[in-house]
């Protein structure tokens, strides 16, 4: 479902390393390009070996979906078919934290049969270096598609001390769950509701505080159509 990928622009952007490192260790350094090479070759590894099985390839241990409740990507994903046809997508920006550790992507889907979207990929640093995603959702669009910019965006966030804590208010049956870079200069919050819709806000540290950059809500799905057959029958007296 995500159409042709867009010409991947490498950003050289130079950020600050953690302080405190020990003697021997390589500080990290944020570096957008090589997120946005990972959620291209994600892209491509759709098309080229299937959908789930790109999924399935470039999530990382504890990986989460939604379709639309919250699952394990893992669970979800096992033994799961590939469709037919692939979704195609591109990213339009990234939003990364100091310390390089944590980036959030986001961008625009199109599908089979004309079906087009948005999508935010939170992707992690691993040990060796490389991106694996750990929270990916996406909705389709009603209105207008989202325009591909001419060159995708690169935003790094401000280097600092952690900042506290936004406070959040919880409704009853809500399922909600937060993520941070190693710093907290990039956070994510999702929230989902029993009636199955969502919210998912990325935030990154702007000078001395958090300002959100990604806010996406979700609409609950529509109830299935039923037919005649389908309906509930009436006890016999």
């Amino acid at each position: 479902m995500r159409r042709a990928l867009l010409a991947l622009s490498m950003f050289a952007l130079a950020a600050c390393a953690p302080q405190g490192l020990r003697p021997g260790e390589r500080p990290l350094a944020a570096n957008p390009s090589a997120v946005i090479a990972a959620e291209l070759a994600f892209a491509r590894l759709a098309q080229e070996k299937g959908q789930w099985t790109a999924f399935r390839a470039t999530a990382a241990d504890g990986a989460v979906m939604f379709v639309p409740q919250r699952v394990l990507a893992a669970n979800w994903l096992k033994g799961r078919a590939n469709p037919a046809a692939s979704v195609t997508w591109q990213p339009h920006s990234v939003q990364m934290s100091c310390d390089g550790t944590a980036a959030a992507t986001t961008g625009a889907w199109q599908g089979p049969g004309g079906a087009y979207g948005y999508f935010t990929t939170i992707w992690r640093r691993q040990k060796d270096g490389t991106f694996r995603w750990v929270l990916d959702h996406g909705a389709p669009i009603n209105g207008t598609p989202r325009a591909a910019p001419e060159f995708i965006e690169a935003k790094v966030a401000t280097c600092g001390p952690a900042l506290p804590d936004a406070t959040d208010v919880l409704l009853p049956g809500d399922d909600k769950q937060w993520g941070a870079s190693d710093d907290t200069s990039l956070r994510w919050s999702t929230t989902v509701r029993p009636d199955g819709s969502r919210q998912v806000t990325v935030s990154r540290r702007n000078g001395d505080a958090m300002a959100n950059v990604i806010d996406d809500p979700v609409a609950a799905p529509p109830p299935p159509v039923l037919d005649a057959s389908d309906a509930p029958k009436a006890k016999a007296p």
